[in-house]
């Protein structure tokens, strides 16, 4: 009953983006707008997403969908010594379920749930904000940017390599710092941003607030958890093979004294207030090689934390491991196959006086997690991945990932991070003992046309483990699907 709902309206929610792509299809390719050596853009993006979320026994909304749109437009120019930027954006949120909040363990159902509790228990939601407003000056091998801006740790450098530039779009950045782009509001910050390049060498530092958004429509203050990040990239060049390497530190602090998440009883965390200051400490390395039976890749990152929780003292970890294969047979799909395994810490003992989960900042969680009903805190993701790629505007992609608990003495989590300034930003339910999380069968495809449109399609099927099952037990499976149209101009 309750899968048969969900694929109906997910099938309906098709048919309307469908419906919005045929008067625009009729269009040339949009060219940019210049007035005056003023370059006006934008971009219209428009989400159906179908929930099916994990159902508790006492009921609640775990099964809804909702109405996304994300209006960006504004004003740039680049010159030689400088560029500057203006952008708005303008988030309409559509039939938020009004009941998928529920109280702990179950806590909110799905995104949908999030929108919900962000913007005053309110079912439909916009506003107006400034996204970006930068001005960027720039030397020869430098450039220094001040204002609000977006940003995300490992994108410094773009390879010429296409392997390489894939893995860092979709496997290193915003493992920590992301501009939490599937949420219909986003995520930016202000801030400077300084970089250095020279050769093969890069330098990148940022010092910034974020700002309000992600699931908030409110996007025009600031959340006061200031960050500062420094990163060394390297891009190497040997035979056959090209690599890149990256050095990076992290310090991000949070004095704004909300109750924290993590696993020790509710009591204790309540007296506990105190700021939190941590600094995170890793890089990664990447490298593809090409050979008579394809081209391999070669995927490592890691981190270590330290600093102070509160009054207990921050020790985390985690790390990551992966590798991949474009075979030459199937020249007409162009697959690519990849498999590897993320591991990030858990807290074993709440009463020891050391948190040992890893934090993970502010990151975009769904990168990592397509169907996100968990994030990079405790988690143990052993996964496989088929991307197929028939023709430069067509991609589809398919994942199977298992899903355990790193430590079952501490919490299942989810969430990105501090988004507005009485919310922490991470959620956690208890894992009561287990370890198994879930498996995650996905697939997706993404279209490219001609006239700035793009559409994108996703479903995702989660099997529940025994963490999910002794907390919701009435149904421990879940789904996850949506339409996507963007439109660039």
């Amino acid at each position: 009953m309750n899968a048969c709902f969900t694929t109906k309206k997910f099938l309906i929610g098709i048919l309307l983006t469908l419906g919005f792509c045929f008067p625009v299809l009729a269009q040339s390719d949009p060219a940019p707008i210049e007035i005056g050596g003023v370059t006006f853009s934008g971009n219209i993006r428009e989400r159906y997403e179908a929930w099916d979320f994990f159902q508790p026994a006492t009921g609640g909304q775990n099964l809804y969908g909702y109405s996304g749109t994300q209006i960006r437009f504004g004003f740039s120019q680049t010159r030689q010594n400088y560029d500057w930027n203006i952008e708005f954006e303008a988030p309409i949120l559509l039939g938020l379920p009004d009941r998928a909040v529920r109280p702990a363990p179950q806590g909110q159902l799905g995104l949908g749930a999030s929108y919900y509790a962000a913007n005053g228990n309110s079912q439909n939601a916009a506003l107006i904000f400034p996204k970006q407003v930068f001005f960027r000056f720039k030397w020869d091998h430098s450039s220094l940017r001040a204002g609000r801006f977006e940003f995300t740790d490992g994108s410094e450098v773009k390879p010429k390599d296409p392997t390489l530039a894939s893995l860092k779009s979709d496997r290193i950045g915003q493992r920590l710092l992301g501009t939490f782009g599937f949420s219909d509001v986003m995520r930016t910050m202000d801030g400077l941003h300084y970089v250095y390049s020279n050769g093969p060498w890069n330098l990148t530092a940022v010092s910034a607030i974020p700002d309000r958004g992600v699931f908030q429509v409110d996007g025009w203050g600031w959340v006061k958890t200031p960050i500062t990040y420094v990163a060394v990239t390297r891009q190497v060049d040997f035979g056959s093979s090209h690599a890149e390497w990256r050095l990076f530190g992290l310090f991000y602090n949070d004095d704004r004294g909300v109750l924290k998440t993590d696993n020790r009883p509710a009591g204790v965390r309540a007296k506990d207030l105190g700021g939190i200051d941590i600094g995170t400490y890793g890089g990664h390395f990447i490298m593809a090689t090409a050979t008579a039976a394809g081209t391999f890749d070669l995927l490592g990152w890691g981190a270590l934390q330290n600093g102070r929780w509160g009054v207990l003292t921050q020790k985390s970890g985690a790390a990551a491991i992966e590798g991949g294969w474009q075979p030459k047979f199937g020249a007409r799909v162009r697959p690519w196959l990849r498999a590897g395994y993320d591991y990030s810490s858990g807290d074993g003992n709440p009463s020891d006086g050391t948190h040992g989960t890893f934090f993970a900042v502010l990151p975009t969680p769904r990168v990592y997690a397509r169907f996100p009903f968990f994030n990079s805190m405790n988690n143990r993701d052993l996964f496989g991945e088929v991307l197929l790629r028939p023709s430069k505007s067509l991609t589809v992609r398919s994942d199977v990932h298992s899903l355990w608990l790193a430590n079952k003495a501490d919490l299942w989590y989810s969430g990105g991070g501090a988004f507005q300034p009485w919310t922490f930003g991470f959620q956690g339910r208890p894992a009561n003992g287990a370890a198994k999380l879930a498996n995650l069968y996905d697939i997706s495809g993404d279209y490219k046309w001609r006239h700035g449109i793009s559409i994108g399609l996703y479903f995702g099927y989660a099997q529940g483990g025994q963490v999910i099952k002794n907390i919701f037990s009435a149904n421990s499976n879940g789904a996850l699907g949506f339409t996507e149209l963007n439109y660039h101009f």
